[in-house]
């Protein structure tokens, strides 16, 4: 099943145009089904044909009693769907045994995010004094100025800024390429930062292209990026503070003054509607919780 896996993992590259992170993902969830198939009392390597309907509801509950999220596991099995829709089209198997099966529904939760005290605060850490400041200054307000992503942030090359346009061109999921607005704030700080970035450049150093750099000339990593936020999240009294969770900030921020649900979803990236309404949710409960504390007849 090794080949043929891989070969559905070069189908979603080649084919689907899916990002590495999500091929990545994919992998992981398959190379777990091989696993259980082997260690229950299946062939060895496993035999996609098999498989049935009644073996890939063993696996979704043995996810559950391992206490794997619904999120998890509805996850893993649109993995093992899609991977015997491949099959079933190139005639590996006959059928596919997750045609009648149902995607576990999983909890929702709402998203965690700043008020816009605390992104005030926020903003204020980074010393404007140093170069690595300035640098920080240009993080913070691209991940809430203009909600990107860990990964779109920290693949972003300068070529991508067009800071006459005021926009800047970020590769999203898929690779797909959108075209953000810039404000004002975040043109400046990153008018700043260009200034002193040849600095950060090492000699010798082969990506020069990147526009966010570490102390060492390289190309900032997500990681790097997660541990700035975390130290910065702390003084702020917010720990655990993640690029995400500033991304659910902006997204919350847009919809409270009245942005287009619509407009918000371009914005951000999203392939579907659904994935920023969550965001109407939180602004709903907070309008409830207005209403409870000001309305005299509530």
């Amino acid at each position: 099943m090794d080949k043929l896996v891989s070969a559905f993992l070069d189908h979603l590259e080649i084919e689907r145009n899916y990002s590495r992170h999500t091929r990545s993902a994919y992998a992981g969830d398959l190379g777990q089904f091989q696993s259980f198939l082997s260690e229950n009392g299946g062939a060895d390597p496993p035999d996609p044909e098999s498989v049935d309907k009644s073996v890939v509801r063993a696996f979704l509950h043995h996810l559950h009693r391992e206490g794997f999220s619904r999120r998890t596991i509805a996850r893993r099995f649109a993995a093992v769907r899609s991977f015997f829709h491949y099959l079933c089209r190139e005639g590996v198997v006959s059928s596919n045994p997750c045609v009648y099966l149902t995607t576990p529904k999983w909890d929702r939760h709402l998203p965690r995010f700043l008020d816009k005290s605390q992104v005030e605060a926020l903003l204020g850490q980074p010393d404007r004094g140093r170069l690595l400041g300035l640098r920080d200054v240009v993080i913070l307000e691209l991940l809430y100025g203009a909600g990107m992503r860990l990964s779109e942030l920290v693949g972003l090359d300068v070529g991508a800024i067009e800071m006459t346009g005021e926009r800047i061109r970020v590769i999203g999921k898929g690779d797909r390429e959108r075209i953000v607005p810039l404000g004002g704030p975040a043109l400046s700080a990153l008018a700043a930062y260009m200034d002193v970035r040849p600095m950060l450049i090492k000699t010798g150093q082969e990506d020069t292209a990147a526009l966010l750099l570490n102390q060492h000339g390289r190309r900032l990593t997500g990681r790097g990026v997660q541990y700035i936020l975390r130290r910065y999240g702390l003084r702020i009294s917010q720990q655990g503070l993640t690029p995400h969770m500033l991304r659910h900030t902006t997204a919350t921020h847009l919809l409270d003054a009245g942005a287009d649900l619509m407009a918000v979803k371009e914005l951000l990236g999203h392939e579907r509607l659904s994935t920023t309404q969550v965001y109407t949710h939180v602004a709903l409960d907070r309008l409830r919780k207005t209403y409870e504390e000001a309305h005299p007849r509530a």
